[in-house]
């Protein structure tokens, strides 16, 4: 079918606007969001998404170029589950670093005798004392969120070499802070 009767179809409100939509470009579509996603099942659902936007979408959109249309609604679709996937590693990532920190930096919200500001100036001064392979180690952890092994590879050196790092890196902290009156 032709993408004008298509879109007549769904300014109808016309069911089979969908039905018309997946014969004609549902292969498209599946394979536009598999090379986003890598992944079969969510590039599915994907496409069943694409088809509910465009839904909503017609009316009051008029598209001019359907495939394009569905296309951009698609990949943008595809581009959003794809950084949910990664929010959600990378909140697990977070969680696993926070506990890590426990031991060395107070909670702010159980200790409002610490200044935030210094703190900071703490921090900042203790990364000034680290030799700058461990603070450029350090601040990739804990600042950027780096995995061991993509510190490992920044750098070329060992994850043992970096994981060893880190763990003195948070001994001299939670002594750092422990020296400047800032109790754990």
């Amino acid at each position: 079918m032709e993408d004008a009767k298509i879109i007549a179809l769904f300014w109808e409100r016309n069911e089979q606007a969908v039905k018309e939509t997946d014969t004609a470009y549902g292969g498209k579509l599946y394979g536009l969001s598999n090379r986003i996603l890598n992944n079969r099942e969510d590039a599915e659902e994907n496409v069943s998404d694409t088809y509910m936007e465009t839904w909503k979408s017609i009316p009051p959109k008029q598209p001019t170029y359907f495939y394009a249309f569905l296309a951009s609604i698609c990949r943008n679709l595809s581009l959003n589950r794809l950084d949910w996937r990664m929010a959600a590693k990378r909140n697990a990532e977070v969680v696993a670093l926070t506990q890590e920190m426990e031991s060395c930096i107070p909670d702010r919200r159980q200790d409002s005798e610490i200044d935030r500001r210094e703190l900071r100036r703490v921090l900042e001064s203790f990364l000034e004392s680290l030799s700058k392979e461990s603070r450029l180690i350090f601040l990739r952890r804990y600042l950027y969120v780096d995995s061991v092994a993509e510190i490992a590879q920044r750098y070329g050196i060992s994850e043992s070499k970096v994981k060893t790092q880190l763990h003195r890196s948070r001994q001299k902290l939670h002594t750092y802070l422990e020296k400047e009156g800032i109790t754990v």
